[in-house]
């Protein structure tokens, strides 16, 4: 039995088609079948009044931990599902360092399994080398068959250049998309700050910004002798950006994210030695922080991303140095980003944009518009409602926000996946 939902009185927002009109949406089922003017639903159809609120696509989260298998005293499957959907996130893209290490058709599928009762979509990123060690490619041919054709070594970069020449080529065969991490490992493995004034001050050991961007320029030169898909995972300063204009100027394939973090913040929120300011890579300077959002503007960067690392208080609350880089940022995914959107930085559509359609079209899915046919993946959420962040009230099990006490505008009311509501705010 077919089963209708009428969302009516909304303000829809498609940055796939630039659809930014008030009107309603009808689902069927999984599937969005109507949408836009006044829409006269069948009797039987559940009726759900937005009372003008946004309407947009489900977003689409190109960079998320998770704790299982292996760590699941950091999170659960079905909390990182909860926390998805209470920051309106309907699609995770799941990093390969689980234990044991995404990197073959067996381990996609122990995950698949174990996420069938999440309350989102987990789509893996299976490892590009063998145990991410970076020696020895996987089996991509093998994996991107069976449908999973996005690859990357999660916070380790491929650092043999002869390795990665060889997956680039290899994956372009199949129309793999290659994700990387850019941090040269002999410039980044013994720090844990930006590289500049502020780490001397603190007597913390910097990572420079050319660690991001040497491994970029390397990459990039390797990239000409292949045809395959790239991305650039973060992006966090200007020399980057430079590269990565340069790069689609002379028409490469590639595409660039950046996490909210790099967005909102600069070096200076690690000050008193803030370990939940920790991140890999280290937030930036001012300067570089202003470089990523004009990117964002211009199109340089395509794709926003969380860096959900759950991390529990015995690997945060201890000496700078030795605390786990990551912050939680599945629940802070929407409401920081819109900043810009608040602050006249970009308009509301081209930010969604890096939220929706971009990372639907770099990974080849169907869901990140609201065009009839599309999965009934939706985000129901205010724009302007003004109120704090607070950690303690946060649904992910591990509370490392770097955003904790952050006053934002704009909160996510309801997610809906496949048709089915899995998040309602309730006050």
């Amino acid at each position: 039995m077919s089963k209708y939902k009428l969302y009516k009185n909304a303000r829809l927002l498609d940055p796939a088609t630039g659809l930014d009109e008030k009107g309603d949406l009808l689902t069927k089922n999984k599937k969005i079948v109507e949408v836009g003017g006044k829409i006269k639903a069948p009797n039987s159809a559940d009726v759900i009044d937005v009372k003008g609120k946004c309407l947009c696509p489900g977003l689409i989260d190109m960079r998320v931990f998770v704790g299982i298998p292996g760590a699941d005293y950091k999170d659960t499957m079905l909390n990182t599902g909860e926390a998805a959907a209470a920051g309106g996130v309907t699609t995770v893209c799941v990093q390969a360092n689980t234990n044991p290490i995404i990197d073959s058709i067996a381990h996609i599928e122990f995950l698949a399994t174990r996420a069938k009762n999440a309350l989102v979509n987990f789509i893996p990123m299976p490892a590009a080398t063998k145990q991410m060690e970076g020696k020895e490619m996987t089996e991509i041919g093998l994996m991107a068959g069976a449908g999973y054709k996005v690859f990357g070594d999660c916070s380790n970069s491929i650092e043999n250049a002869a390795i990665m020449s060889r997956i680039l080529k290899y994956a372009a065969a199949f129309d793999a998309l290659i994700v990387q991490h850019l941090a040269e490992p002999n410039l980044s493995k013994n720090g844990c700050m930006n590289a500049g004034d502020l780490a001397t001050r603190l007597g913390l050991p910097g990572i420079p910004t050319a660690a991001e961007t040497i491994m970029l320029e390397r990459d990039m030169r390797l990239l000409r002798s292949s045809k395959c898909r790239y991305h650039a995972s973060q992006i966090t300063c200007k020399d980057s950006i430079d590269v990565i204009k340069a790069a689609k100027s002379s028409d490469l394939n590639v595409t660039a994210g950046v996490a909210v973090p790099h967005i909102a913040l600069n070096e200076f929120a690690i000050e008193d030695y803030r370990t939940f300011m920790k991140l890999s890579p280290p937030l930036r300077s001012e300067d570089d922080r202003v470089a990523v959002v004009e990117a964002l503007k211009d199109g340089t960067i395509d794709v926003i991303v969380s860096g959900h690392d759950p991390e529990d208080p015995e690997s945060k609350r201890v000496p700078f140095e030795q605390a786990e880089p990551g912050v939680v940022g599945l629940e802070t995914l929407l409401n920081v980003s819109l900043e810009l959107y608040h602050n006249g930085s970009m308009e509301l559509l081209d930010l969604l944009a890096k939220l929706t359609c971009n990372p639907a079209k770099i990974m080849d899915l169907k869901s990140g518009t609201l065009k009839k046919g599309a999965p009934a993946d939706l985000c129901i959420f205010d724009l302007n409602v003004p109120y704090k962040i607070d950690a303690e009230k946060m649904v992910s099990v591990t509370k490392n926000t770097c955003f904790d006490g952050k006053p934002v505008q704009g909160r996510v009311l309801k997610t809906v996946v496949a048709g089915e509501s899995v998040y309602d705010y309730g006050g």
